[in-house]
């Protein structure tokens, strides 16, 4: 066990709770992956459940400790009714897309492009019994319709492959605009997870982000220079849109305004009636992970 893993699990919101429950997960996973070397089946929020395979090492953080980003899957926990709409970019196997679509029961638009992920999205649909309410999309997203080269082996790092970059796997995937997937169609919470390629999908999301509707965007910075973008500029172009940075405790249920122009490096939620989903995750019903309820 690294001291990376052990600070994780000690450290994280959930796990910290429960440290004895989490840290049997954590054994349950090395052994049953290592000597097994098949899929495993875990409870995850409520009802919901996660099918991880060996060597999955994002979806392993939900195993040692109930929702590996706490702050930010408690949100979409507490923001989302039935019937919204989710849209997850950059989807991976599903997490977030199980607990918008599982949990909670949103509908979903889940996007993965990379097809060998895209099968274990499809394996964590069926599994949750989402097949009629998730929309799952193998394509990536860009501001035109196209093709481009992404990596295929780097597990939740699959990305555009950037120019002069050398890849071990590559595939050719077909890329629509969000726009023209969504169809006018209004989320009430986009999630974008892309590794670094954050500012052409918001070059061809232009029409959703410019809705006057309530909406809250999840989305990764810090890896935008990989493709000569600005993460600073994408940021202040957030704002411009009319969204506000905020921050969220799952908790105490409570949503702070941040008047910081600094970027900081991962996910940040926007979004642009603060007071809107004050009173949504004041009133959602409470969820139960890891044996705590938030």
């Amino acid at each position: 066990m690294s001291l990376r893993t052990i600070d994780f699990i000690l450290s994280h919101p959930l796990s910290s709770k429960n440290k004895i429950k989490a840290f049997q997960r954590f054994f349950s996973w090395q052994l049953r992956s290592r000597l097994i070397g098949k899929p495993v089946t875990y409870d995850f929020v409520n009802e919901s459940r996660l099918l991880v395979y060996p060597g999955m090492t994002g979806a392993t953080g939900n195993v040692y400790a109930g929702l590996h980003e706490f702050h930010d899957m408690g949100f979409v926990l507490h923001a989302l009714r039935e019937g919204d709409v989710f849209v997850d970019v950059g989807a991976n196997i599903g997490s977030y897309t199980v607990l918008a679509g599982a949990a909670v029961g949103a509908n979903c638009i889940a996007i993965e492009p990379v097809p060998c992920t895209f099968l274990h999205l499809l394996e964590n649909m069926e599994l949750n019994r989402l097949q009629n309410s998730v929309e799952c999309l193998n394509i990536g997203i860009g501001k035109d319709r196209g093709t481009l080269q992404f990596s295929a082996d780097e597990d939740t790092m699959n990305h555009v492959v950037a120019d002069a970059e050398v890849c071990d796997r590559t595939i050719d995937i077909n890329v629509e605009r969000l726009d023209d997937v969504l169809k006018g169609l209004v989320p009430t919470v986009i999630k974008i997870d892309v590794e670094g390629w954050e500012s052409n999908v918001i070059s061809g999301a232009r029409d959703v982000f410019s809705k006057q509707e309530p909406l809250a965007v999840l989305m990764e910075f810090g890896l935008g220079e990989r493709y000569g973008f600005n993460d600073q500029q994408l940021y202040e172009e957030v704002l411009d849109f009319g969204f506000k940075r905020v921050s969220y405790n799952p908790f105490e249920r409570t949503l702070v305004h941040s008047e910081t122009n600094g970027l900081t490096d991962g996910n940040i939620l926007f979004m642009k009636d603060v007071d809107y989903f004050q009173q949504r995750v004041q009133s959602a019903p409470k969820f139960k992970s890891l044996g705590v309820s938030i």
